[in-house]
């Protein structure tokens, strides 16, 4: 008969004791189950003591998580929260300097607790950290457990940031800005600082000013990795809690001292390779420096604005200018009117006798004039070119100069994202953005040459405005999506993917759509599907066997602890913990935490996980319920939350739940891998119909014939 579900059974250790396998009442009160475990080893005081887990994390049980014990663990036996705190208190006071070390690092141990942490805090415990800071005695070992212990109970949020006294930042600022300091010390440091950016605007202004940039870029340009990417961290923080202008002034400043060659140098192109929150600090870098595109994308052109109408009056000046022998200055103003509006029609203006109107739809905006003058300033020949070729051409077959880099602007714009704001977890960024200065007008440099050649190739006329550009799109974004690392090299590759290109890949995928659309390979299909998705549920929970390291994501910050799960090999167990930064794979054996997949009841996604409600009252980011998921186990259904990395690992993740849960499998990446693998499987089956037309009916059966006596008789030998 099975235990009542508000009975555990668990071990109980003790140092020096034998063991206690007990039967955990949950109704019963923890006071009388610790009074009865210490009577069991004839101890004193039971309120001294307390529980807390004996591996992972070694959580203190409290009444509010006694819930969360299971069968089979194992608790210990020590001193309750409030004497720990009490001694630890007494010890960071010491005056011998190895006892106070060992007590700070005990500290920095026991302050993840959130029921030590309160303890602590409440014995005003944060002041002697404070003290011992300012002191400024502290230093190496000793001051990074003091600022590992500092950081750890601020992470629990009792106090707020903006209460920390201006002695204590300045000395957090001073060990950021002098050379002579412990590596570890300017690391918590840095995360310290950059903790408390987001909280409030004083603290970002006095971060601001206190920690030049200069100060950032030279810890950027250090070899220790973990301390580049503490300044990187601390860099963006500011970025993102700056305002508009100050973004634009602090990028500005980045700009001159020659930022993104360094990036892409040392580190994009280091010999380490790219760890995942560098990735998404260079993502949200990119993301941050192509948005201050934003302001002009959104403007509409002012025809009022006597520096507007001198930037569009010098795209007609440096087209046609130069070829006038007469100067305009010598016509008439009826004349020079007309002049100028054919000037503008053969620019491709749609309203030549008033250009501006064209400029005001926004977006684009301002951001499509930023452009054309940015190219008929860097690329005057190039530029020449594109108008004198399509003045000379036949009516209705010009390629609109103006109107295409109005609406190439747009399609730039909408594929890198402006004006969007930045993902919590993307790391997906383009190597060439920092191989190139100016990259947003330099790649419309070479998108709005490939129009041009686009519609030669095409041999298109006005009518053909709208099919010419969705080519271009799609050149731009086949040509993306293969990650070149420098603008020449997307140069090379996208001119290499001209319209005859575009119309090979069209119709291979289109003919490939036929061929599976035939009523006999509908059939094959459906019979060959079991068998495929048998093996992408394998493939799932071999992923889950491997398993995947996710990052628990705090409403204050992104980065923050570490942890990794994977199913055992048997498909019988889910194991999980917390794993250092710099750990790729954890064995399993290091994973303590375990959920039986036969407790497992349902998985949750995206706004119904209990951790992205709990984040309802801020913000809600998108890519975040985009990639949450939740797995509700036990009687008491618990949850066991999680935010992938990636869509990729969300999708095998949510399939893999699935399967251990003997549901269907419902991510998109399912539907790809079967399309991919029955045209796989199909194609093999069919290669001996190569250039066969497959009837949509079967052919008829014939029908038996008359006798059999065609049958060759075996029995009469030949002699």
């Amino acid at each position: 008969m099975p235990p009542p579900k508000d009975v555990v059974k668990i071990a109980i250790q003790m140092v020096g004791a034998i063991p206690q396998l007990i039967e955990l009442h949950q109704t019963k009160p923890l006071a009388s189950v610790l009074k009865d475990v210490c009577d069991a080893w004839s101890l004193p005081n039971a309120e001294r003591y307390a529980l807390q887990y004996a591996d992972g994390r070694q959580t203190y049980i409290t009444e509010s998580n006694r819930r969360e014990i299971k069968n089979g663990s194992i608790l210990r036996l020590t001193t309750s929260p409030d004497q720990e705190a009490e001694r630890l208190y007494s010890g960071i006071q010491s005056n011998n300097s190895d006892v106070k070390t060992d007590s700070l690092k005990k500290l920095a141990s026991l302050s993840q607790d959130v029921t030590f942490a309160q303890e602590f805090i409440n014995r005003n415990g944060l002041k002697q950290i404070f003290y011992i800071v300012e002191e400024g005695k502290a230093t190496g070992e000793m001051l990074a457990h003091t600022l590992k212990a500092f950081m750890e109970l601020m992470e629990h949020d009792f106090v707020s940031w903006e209460t920390l006294s201006a002695a204590f930042i300045k000395k957090i600022v001073s060990y950021v800005n002098m050379n002579a300091v412990d590596a570890s010390v300017q690391q918590l440091s840095l995360s310290i600082l950059e903790n408390m950016v987001p909280t409030s605007r004083l603290l970002f202004e006095l971060v601001k000013k206190e920690v030049t940039l200069d100060r950032l870029l030279t810890h950027l340009q250090v070899t220790n990795a973990q301390l580049q990417l503490k300044a990187m961290a601390l860099l963006i923080a500011l970025l993102l809690a700056a305002t508009d202008a100050e973004r634009r002034d602090m990028m500005d400043y980045l700009r001159e001292k020659n930022i993104r060659q360094f990036i892409h140098k040392n580190i994009i192109h280091s010999s380490e390779p790219l760890g995942d929150e560098m990735a998404h600090y260079l993502y949200v870098l990119q993301s941050v420096s192509l948005n201050l595109c934003e302001r002009r994308m959104r403007s509409s052109m002012d025809p009022y604005s006597q520096e507007q109408r001198e930037l569009l009056q010098s795209l007609r000046q440096t087209a046609f200018e130069s070829e006038s022998e007469v100067p305009a200055s010598n016509f008439s103003t009826e004349r020079r009117r007309s002049l100028c509006a054919k000037e503008f029609r053969k620019l491709g203006f749609t309203n030549n006798s008033n250009p501006a109107e064209d400029l005001r739809r926004a977006p684009p905006g301002l951001l499509a004039l930023d452009n054309m003058v940015y190219f008929s300033r860097h690329t005057p020949s190039a530029y020449s070119r594109f108008i004198l070729e399509n003045s000379s051409r036949e009516d209705k077959h010009e390629c609109p100069f103006a109107r295409s880099s109005i609406q190439l602007t747009l399609i730039l714009c909408e594929i890198l994202h402006i004006g969007e704001p930045c993902s919590e977890t993307a790391q997906a960024f383009y190597p060439m953005f920092f191989g190139q200065d100016h990259f947003f007008e330099e790649l419309f440099c070479i998108c709005i040459q490939l129009v041009n050649k686009t519609w030669k190739e095409m041999r298109a006329t006005q009518e053909d405005f709208d099919k010419v550009l969705q080519v271009v799109r799609e050149q731009i974004t086949r040509t993306l999506s293969l990650k070149p690392t420098s603008l020449e090299l997307f140069k090379i590759r996208v001119n290499a993917l001209n319209y005859s290109e575009i119309l090979k890949l069209r119709q291979t995928e289109r003919l490939h759509q036929e061929e599976t659309l035939a009523v006999p390979v509908l059939e094959l299909r459906e019979r060959l599907k079991p068998e495929l998705l048998e093996l992408i549920r394998q493939q799932r929970l071999l992923h889950l066997c491997e398993g995947t390291l996710f990052r628990k994501i705090s409403s204050r910050r992104r980065q923050d602890k570490l942890w990794y799960c994977r199913l055992s090999p048997n498909h019988k167990v889910l194991h999980y913990g917390d794993v250092e930064e710099g750990v790729h794979s954890a064995p399993i054996e290091s994973l303590l935490e375990k959920i039986p997949v036969a407790d497992m009841k349902m998985l949750l996604v995206g706004k119904e996980c209990p951790h992205t409600k709990e984040k309802s009252s801020g913000k809600q980011n998108k890519d975040v319920l985009e990639l949450a998921f939740s797995l509700v186990y036990d009687v008491e259904e618990y949850c066991l939350n999680f935010v992938a990395p990636t869509r990729y690992e969300f999708c095998l993740w949510t399939d893999g739940l699935n399967v251990l849960l003997g549901k269907e499998m419902t991510s998109e990446r399912t539907q790809t891998d079967l399309d991919v693998l029955l045209s796989m499987e199909l194609k093999l089956r069919l290669l001996d119909l190569e250039n066969i037309s497959i009837p949509d009916t079967p052919p008829p059966v014939p029908k038996p014939p008359s006798n059999l006596n065609f049958c060759y008789d075996f029995s009469h030998t030949e002699q």
